[in-house]
């Protein structure tokens, strides 16, 4: 009767709280199939998402707004509106949406979406089709509504792939080219272990073929050594040197650290004693390497440093520093349904 009545119940074990990445998917994970490897695998893709994604001009907004139905997961629709506080006849407010259909929920790799916008381009399509047990992949971007054609590459963008755990080997084309334009991009990457190394042929000199292969300046090179899986929910860092164009030397570090800190939270419960967060790092140097009389329009040398902070699933802190000004950026984001994200920034000139 007195254990019935005063029963022996144990404590329940403390508790971590892990919460979600703030942008998930990753915004840039869900079109990284769009990308070139050689951006991927050198960390420039995480860079330019920690140096630009929620940092505005001075004086202007964006908002973004994401609907996903509950029952169908599969597709997703996102809003986003921008421009100018106090409105200028030269700058207008920018308006677009992107519809998603997505064949794996967990899966970003193949899809195919819709967007839609009152600035150019007007209409787009864009597909990919991924198959990892065999490593190929196609994918396409269509420009269907411009108010004007002027290169080739707005009639469209095709690309082929094949990636496997060593290997990463990729070209775009033009398929309605209106000159000698063949290929548009290629890409060869190579991986043992921790290293990582790749060239990236982009034609931009020269007039036929035979001289844009010889044109040093059509290629780039890079090498970088990596640790940690592709999962944010893991520590990893890479580092990166490449020589770009034959006129640019980048040196570059990126870094994303999980950690885990006390909680002080009255609304949280008393078993909660923690929650991970979730810190991003980054560094890139370009120096320039060759004559500057020929290339006027890149600097002699420019840095930029960074660091990202998610303190749970709904703030977002980040900054950043450059040879010329300096930002800072706060975003907040619900999990409601629908849910949106705000965010605001700042900026200081040297």
């Amino acid at each position: 009767m007195g254990n019935f009545l005063s029963p022996n119940k144990e404590p329940p074990p403390p508790m971590v709280l892990v919460p979600p990445l703030f942008d998930f998917p990753p915004l840039a994970a869900r079109t990284r199939m769009l990308e070139s490897s050689y951006n991927v695998l050198f960390g420039k893709l995480a860079l330019r998402c920690l140096f630009e994604d929620y940092f505005e001009e001075a004086r202007h907004f964006s908002t973004r707004i994401m609907l996903k139905p509950i029952d169908d997961p599969h597709v997703d629709l996102i809003a986003t509106v921008s421009g100018p506080l106090d409105h200028k006849p030269e700058e207008k407010i920018v308006g677009n949406a992107l519809f998603r259909w997505q064949s794996d929920v967990d899966d970003p790799h193949t899809f195919m979406d819709l967007f839609v916008s009152n600035s150019e381009p007007i209409l787009l399509i864009r597909s990919c089709a991924y198959y990892p047990k065999y490593g190929f992949g196609a994918f396409g971007l269509f420009p269907l509504l411009l108010k004007k054609r002027v290169s080739s590459e707005d009639y469209g963008v095709m690309g082929l792939r094949y990636g496997s755990g060593n290997l990463s080997i990729g070209a775009t084309l033009m398929p309605f080219s209106l000159g000698d334009e063949f290929p548009r991009s290629a890409w060869l990457i190579s991986k043992i272990g921790r290293l990582t190394a790749g060239v990236q042929y982009e034609p931009q000199f020269g007039s036929k073929d035979g001289a844009r292969f010889k044109n040093l300046a059509n290629w780039s090179c890079a090498i970088g050594y990596g640790l940690g899986s592709g999962s944010p929910l893991s520590p990893s860092f890479n580092v990166g040197l490449e020589l770009a164009k034959n006129s640019q030397f980048i040196a570059s570090f990126y870094q994303h650290v999980v950690v885990q800190r006390r909680v002080k939270n009255p609304l949280e419960e008393d078993v909660v004693v923690g929650i991970t967060n979730y810190i991003d790092f980054g560094f890139e140097l370009q120096t320039r390497v060759d004559d500057g009389k020929t290339t006027n329009n890149i600097p002699d040398s420019t840095f930029q440093v960074g660091a990202s902070w998610q303190a749970n699933k709904n703030l977002l802190f980040k900054g950043k520093v450059g040879p010329l000004s300096s930002s800072v950026a706060l975003a907040f984001k619900s999990w409601w349904k629908p849910s949106f994200t705000f965010s605001i920034s700042g900026s200081s000139s040297w």
